[in-house]
């Protein structure tokens, strides 16, 4: 390139980057051609300072099992900062289990979705002890078999450190109630802490059956015994 045309090129370019924004945003829209862009449709960058800021939400999980995941869904979808409650099994090591087919070596659990900002897992762990008889080796309340046992399933070295000591919290809490009415206070907390593993969501049907069935789900934790035991065992906690 000839030394003047270079010069030329150069006293463009130069002038091009000493444009404030506006002056740019107006020679960006003559290039651009009638009806392709508009000033409007520029976006100003943010001053130096006041820069937009893009927030992601966080999301952990947390496994209970507590007897009739119908009841246990109930309870933590109702909590401030539960995204989603899941019914499903776990615990078993046979792949796909279903409601009305092989299940076995499973527990009924629910799967929570939580935001750690808002609810924390030790509140999460909080409501679980309350919601289940944690001295019953059976099963919980009316249902019976090993599929309705309590259980904390951790999905890390953190969580179980806190379900461990939640749990010492109300063996001691029990143990101290002297007057107690219950067997309780003598009896042993047999609610395990286990390491999670697969969960496999239960058929749709099941899906939070108290909204689908509300009335149906009534008659069953009535006659099921269950708020009563509660009662019994927690009072108004």
């Amino acid at each position: 390139m000839p030394s003047t045309s270079f010069n030329r090129f150069s006293n463009r370019c130069t002038s091009i980057l000493s444009l404030t924004l506006p002056a740019l945003i107006t020679l960006l829209v003559s290039l651009s051609g009638a009806g392709q862009i508009t000033a409007a449709e520029v976006r100003p960058l943010a001053p130096a300072g006041n820069q937009e800021v893009i927030t992601t939400t966080t999301s952990a999980k947390a496994t209970f099992a507590g007897g009739c995941f119908w009841c246990m869904e109930a309870v933590y979808q109702k909590l401030e900062g539960v995204s989603d409650v899941v019914s499903g099994f776990t615990g078993g090591t046979s792949t796909n289990p279903t409601y009305k087919g092989d299940h076995s070596g499973h527990y009924e659990a629910i799967e929570v979705t939580y935001d750690p900002s808002i609810i924390s897992y030790t509140q999460l762990l909080e409501k679980f002890w309350v919601n289940v008889d944690p001295f019953d080796a059976g099963g919980q309340f009316c249902d019976r078999g090993p599929s309705y046992l309590s259980a904390i399933f951790v999905a890390n070295d953190e969580q179980k450190i806190a379900a461990e000591q939640s749990r010492a919290a109300i063996t001691e809490s029990f143990a101290n109630s002297s007057q107690n009415q219950t067997a309780a206070a003598t009896a042993k907390i047999v609610t395990p802490v286990l390491a999670a593993s697969a969960f496999y969501p239960v058929e749709e049907y099941h899906q939070d059956y108290f909204l689908k069935k509300p009335l149906r789900y009534k008659f069953y934790r009535s006659r099921c015994g269950r708020d009563a035991r509660l009662t019994e065992l927690w009072g108004d906690r």
